[in-house]
């Protein structure tokens, strides 16, 4: 069973970076999209950035020009540079997996910022 688990999570001052990581534990066949999202308190969660397998990128308009996302094919993990980081940026970061009739979530890590 292919479990996914983040890390890279923690407390940061306005104006830090944080790297996210997110790995499969087992072997993924026909991956496709990798993403991140995230869930702050009271609200939905919503995503953050994706990247394609061919290694094409989507960000949330929010976070442009501040986070990378990145992957390894060959290790099935994905990253999240998250640089400049805002107070608005705290929540719980997810990341997804997809391929074809199926996805796989993470667990979620948290990332705080603090003014």
């Amino acid at each position: 069973q292919v479990q996914l688990m983040e890390s890279g999570g923690g407390v940061v001052q306005a104006g830090g970076s944080l790297r996210l990581s997110c790995a499969a534990s087992g072997t993924i066949v026909s991956l496709n999209a990798m993403d991140w999202y995230r869930q702050a308190p009271g609200k939905q969660r919503e995503l953050v950035a994706t990247i394609a397998r061919g290694g094409s990128t989507i960000y949330a308009n929010s976070v442009k020009g501040r986070f990378t996302i990145s992957r390894d094919n060959a290790k099935n993990t994905v990253f999240l540079q998250m640089d400049g980081l805002k107070p608005e940026d705290t929540a719980v970061y997810y990341c997804h997996f997809s391929k074809p009739g199926s996805g796989y979530w993470g667990q979620g890590t948290q990332v705080t910022v603090s003014s």
